[in-house]
């Protein structure tokens, strides 16, 4: 094993940061060309969007008798700034057409916004908030000595009347398109400064029971400790990282391997949380209990630096690393505490050594991370790591 002493300090990765700040995830570049072989191109008789024209009115009831989601802990999507919020009602206020919305229609009937959350939300909240929470418009540009300090309960009937019988155009997805391609439309229609991360539509995608299962995983006080508080993530990232745990602690490599792609897998096993019958309660309670158990074993073995790139001779904190975090979690699930903390020693000198002298181990960690050669290599040589000091 080489000298701790004689390494070079490797360069503190750099995280991926957006709009909203820095996500303390590292950002994981993957190559498309493995989805861009499976069940392309699309047949477009498969792609199935209706146009449809609503009064803004009849959408916030829609919203209101649960016809319509907003999609329920979406954060990313309810970050605009007072000022921002104040200057879409005037839009409306003052009849300039807003941009079609894209809302997504599952077989009984219930629509997801897909694109135009920011949009809805804001007018929602705005005319049907409760007490305290329709908010009061101001930094207005054009009808500031009209209505500038007023919230909507204040406004005269006309105003109102405006707000409420303007009209919009949303095109809605049918729920006869197929998965696949509908999360395909998903990517290829956002319209916001912030483009929807990965997670992001597949929550837009999927129904409570998976959002439930991934939030219980992620709100806990372990998952917190080991991940410097992620729970709670603008952009879902700590979603991700609890779905990955599932899927490989419910599948496996070889129902991986099956896949080849890390997208397709993650999808398929939203789809089978959604299922009460592919995942059975007991089952849930078992998975949860295996991530909290192998959330308190990271932070035990490595502290701070848990799922994150600590080579020798690292100065400061590397951002969280999505495949070490899948790698490292399925592994330490199955131990006690006990055996950890008296080997931790061990464990940690061989996670640092490949993660400093095993090239093979760095590519799969950070670049094409969802090949199936080099997950298979990350698992293989991470669960070798695990065993140290035995």
């Amino acid at each position: 094993m080489t000298s701790p002493d004689h390494q070079e300090s490797p360069k503190i990765t750099e995280e991926r940061f957006l709009d909203i700040g820095g996500t303390d995830v590292e950002e994981e570049p993957e190559n498309d060309d493995s989805l861009e072989e499976i069940d392309r191109p699309w047949n477009p008789e498969q792609i199935r969007v209706n146009t449809k024209q609503f009064s803004l009115r009849n959408a916030l009831d829609m919203i209101d008798d649960e016809s319509l989601e907003l999609a329920p802990d979406f954060q990313r999507g309810r970050v605009w700034k007072p000022r921002q919020k104040s200057q879409l009602i005037e839009s409306v206020l003052l009849q300039i057409p807003l941009p079609a919305f894209y809302f997504a229609e599952d077989a009984d009937g219930l629509m997801r916004v897909v694109d135009g959350l920011q949009r809805l939300s804001t007018i929602h909240d705005f005319v049907r908030g409760g007490e305290g929470e329709n908010f009061t418009l101001k930094g207005l540009e054009y009808l500031r000595g009209a209505v500038e300090g007023k919230r909507f309960g204040d406004l005269p009937a006309p105003w109102k009347r405006r707000i409420n019988n303007t009209q919009i155009v949303a095109h809605v997805i049918d729920p006869t398109t197929p998965s696949d391609v509908m999360y395909d439309i998903f990517k290829r229609i956002n319209t916001g400064g912030t483009p929807l991360s990965a997670q992001e539509i597949r929550h837009c995608m999927s129904r409570d029971r998976s959002r439930d299962i991934l939030k219980a995983m992620t709100s806990t006080k372990a998952f917190n400790s080991a991940t410097n508080g992620m729970g709670g993530h603008i952009r879902m990232n700590d979603r991700e990282m609890a779905l990955r745990f599932a899927a490989f602690w419910l599948r496996g490599l070889e129902e991986y391997a099956r896949f080849a792609a890390m997208e397709l897998f993650l999808r398929d096993t939203t789809s089978l949380l959604d299922s009460s019958e592919a995942v059975p309660q007991q089952q849930v309670q078992n998975l949860e209990s295996a991530f909290g158990k192998a959330m308190e074993n990271a932070l035990l073995v490595f502290g701070e630096q848990a799922f994150r790139k600590w080579p020798w001779r690292s100065s400061g904190r590397n951002p969280i690393n999505r495949a070490l975090f899948e790698a490292w979690a399925i592994a330490l699930a199955q131990y006690d505490a006990a055996d950890l903390d008296r080997r931790r020693p061990a464990i940690v000198e061989a996670a640092r050594d490949l993660m400093t002298n095993d090239y093979d181990y760095l590519e799969a960690i950070t670049s094409s991370t969802g090949d199936v050669r080099r997950v298979r290599y990350r698992f293989a040589a991470t669960s070798r790591a695990a065993e140290a000091g035995k």
